[in-house]
């Protein structure tokens, strides 16, 4: 499983090999922080620390592990794309040390899909994670219900999994870049565009996948940028934008979003777009 936006699309075609690298880069020191409240907020109401063992889907290139073995908790994270779990395993290889003790956390990073993270002598997870936001496009939870499903056996009984989703779009300043995405991808309706979020998109994946949910919350997450190139980068390293790339072309899209984002821009020059995501609680069977 890959991730969605703020990651990227399964569902769609990757960027040219020549790019992977760099769209990695600008993903992992441009766009990957701006989930950092969601990440914080979900570890401080689930009280992750020593003693946690998260499993993280679509783990990216890694912040969220390393928030979480910050706390002292043991992390594995998974991901389909092998430029940015190169990069997770990079940070955690550097990273923080137990609270207190001296010792290094456990730390893993597989390429691969959940099945790849079950190790024949290690204990089951006590935490999945999954926060790549869904409810931005159409279809982008379509991969999420499977990866659930090969991941809960590798947990304990009643453990917490996490879900994330975009907040109502009136509430998301970025809404309204992403649907340049949709009006650019018009021939290729199969990719899927643009749509609002929707009230229970996080309570349907949860109840397809057999888990139960057991609370939520909201959490907000501006998107702030140096400058408007810099918003630029950061945005198309998601992978939303790879379809509207296919039906027109990377200037095209270019050009579509750097004017949806010009509203956005301060006098400083700055770019600031608040928004507000959800999560939610659900628990193993």
């Amino acid at each position: 499983m890959t991730p969605t936006l703020v990651p990227h699309h399964p569902r769609t075609s990757s960027a040219p090999p020549a790019d992977t690298g760099r769209r990695a880069r600008d993903w992992a020191e441009i766009q990957e922080r701006m989930l950092a409240p969601l990440y914080e907020a979900v570890y401080e109401h689930l009280e992750v620390g020593p003693g946690t063992r998260v499993l993280g889907l679509g783990c990216g290139s890694g912040l969220a592990l390393l928030m979480a073995a910050g706390r002292g908790a043991s992390v594995t994270g998974v991901d389909t794309d092998r430029a940015r779990t190169a990069l997770a395993r990079e940070r955690l290889d550097s990273g923080p040390e137990h609270p207190g003790s001296g010792a290094p956390p456990c730390v893993r990073v597989v390429e691969g899909g959940p099945e790849e993270a079950a190790g024949p002598r290690s204990p089951r997870f006590n935490m999945i994670t999954v926060f790549q936001p869904i409810g931005c496009t159409a279809g982008d939870s379509e991969g999420l219900v499977p990866a659930l499903e090969a991941a809960v056996p590798l947990a304990e009984r009643g453990s917490p999994v996490v879900l994330a989703g975009w907040g109502p779009p009136e509430r998301c300043a970025t809404s309204a870049v992403l649907r340049v995405a949709s009006r650019l991808t018009e021939r290729l309706r199969s990719d899927g565009g643009w749509r609002p979020t929707l009230r229970d998109d996080l309570e349907d994946v949860a109840s397809r996948a057999g888990i139960r949910p057991d609370g939520s919350g909201r959490v907000s997450c501006p998107f702030g940028y140096a400058d408007p190139d810099s918003a630029l980068r950061g945005l198309l390293s998601t992978g939303l934008f790879d379809a509207a790339v296919r039906a027109t072309d990377p200037a095209q899209v270019a050009k579509e979003v750097e004017e949806a984002l010009h509203p956005h821009v301060r006098a400083d020059g700055t770019v600031w777009m608040p928004n507000v995501f959800r999560y939610l609680i659900a628990r193993t069977p």
